[in-house]
């Protein structure tokens, strides 16, 4: 990965600030590698700091870039105050979405004579652009999830339950080599499947019902995203045409994604061709989401965004359909990267309807 300070310097710039303070975890990591659990990054025009605690010490010489280290004993700000990190800065930008009450009160009295500069989404755009060493290690943890996906099959039988399914589902993420599951999997069947965030339970797999399977891994701290929803024998006529809408809506979006859009457009790509096949108000959800660092970032891909989608950006295209009183529910989700000419799909998965 390499060196992102100049990055944050332009964002620096952007907001006339003298000084940045990254927060967020993510982006500290996107910013100067550092994978740990306790860190800030000062970003000032002519230099860095980096502050994390005894813990991270090796862990910090090896992985950070860019910026000098403080390997610190006690509260990283007062030791930010201490070495005068922020000395003649009138203005710092702060993150202002990753920094409670609490601890903006503490940054003001640690620096009385700061203008903190509150900025939600600052470093959004540039991190949502994704080199092509990132897209690399999505595709690594794709790779992983697609792999569990063709294992767990043969575990999908009546009498299995849901909690049994997702328990297999993260051991075999990290048996294949995932760092980490990059979420806690869905797996909701029958009439649990029309929930569209269900939570595995105890209800065993029937005979004629679909089974909607939502996971992903984390590699090399990029994640994957993947949703299939599978049949356990004929789930029966309605719940098939739910599926095929879904799936053309899904391939419609596909079709149509490049850099550039707005978010609300794609969405309506796809929330349109659900809506005239009678099913509009079975689409509850947006369409999709950024990932990379986190499994949900920037950008929203929704009917209430109009954000305009950055060339090289991860985005999901996951349309589902959800019917409680047929007793199912459909969605179906791939990975794309936007350019500006359309995108290409990151998932290798088949989406035909599949029997098991």
């Amino acid at each position: 990965m390499s060196d992102r300070i100049p990055q944050v310097r332009e964002a620096l710039q952007a907001h006339d600030a003298d000084a940045v303070l990254l927060s967020s975890l993510p982006n500290i990591r996107w910013a100067c590698g550092f994978s740990g659990s306790n860190a800030r990054l000062i970003v000032r025009p002519h230099a860095a700091h980096f502050l994390t605690d005894g813990r991270y010490d090796t862990q910090a010489h090896r992985e950070v870039r860019g910026a000098d280290i403080h390997i610190v004993r006690g509260n990283l700000i007062d030791h930010a105050a201490e070495a005068s990190l922020l000395a003649d800065a009138a203005r710092v930008a702060f993150q202002s979405d990753h920094t409670t009450v609490q601890q903006r009160e503490k940054l003001e009295a640690s620096f009385e004579d700061v203008e903190w500069v509150p900025v939600a989404h600052l470093l959004d755009r540039r991190i949502a652009s994704k080199d092509d060493g990132e897209v690399a290690c999505i595709r690594k943890a794709q790779r992983i999830t697609e792999a569990v996906f063709a294992s767990i099959q043969e575990e999908i039988r009546p009498g299995v339950t849901e909690r049994d399914l997702a328990a297999e589902i993260v051991y075999q993420h990290l048996r294949r080599g995932a760092d980490d599951v990059a979420f806690n999997p869905i797996v909701a069947s029958g009439p649990n499947a029309a929930l569209p965030h269900a939570r595995p339970t105890d209800r065993e797999l029937q005979e004629g019902e679909l089974i909607v399977i939502d996971m992903g891994a984390v590699a090399d701290g990029y994640a994957s995203d993947m949703t299939r929803t599978v049949a356990l024998g004929d789930p029966g006529a309605a719940a098939r045409r739910g599926y095929e809408v879904v799936r053309d809506a899904q391939r419609a979006a596909i079709d149509a994604a490049r850099a550039g859009m707005t978010t609300d457009a794609l969405d309506a790509v796809a929330r349109d061709a659900i809506e005239a096949q009678g099913l509009g108000d079975a689409f509850s959800h947006s369409l999709g989401h950024g990932l990379g660092l986190e499994v949900h970032e920037w950008p929203r891909v929704s009917y209430a965004t109009e954000d305009t989608l950055p060339e090289g950006t991860c985005v999901t295209i996951e349309p589902g359909v959800y019917v409680p009183a047929e007793g199912y529910g459909v969605r179906i989700e791939d990975i794309v990267r936007l350019h500006e000419d359309g995108c290409e799909n990151l998932t290798q998965v088949s989406t035909e309807f599949r029997v098991l």
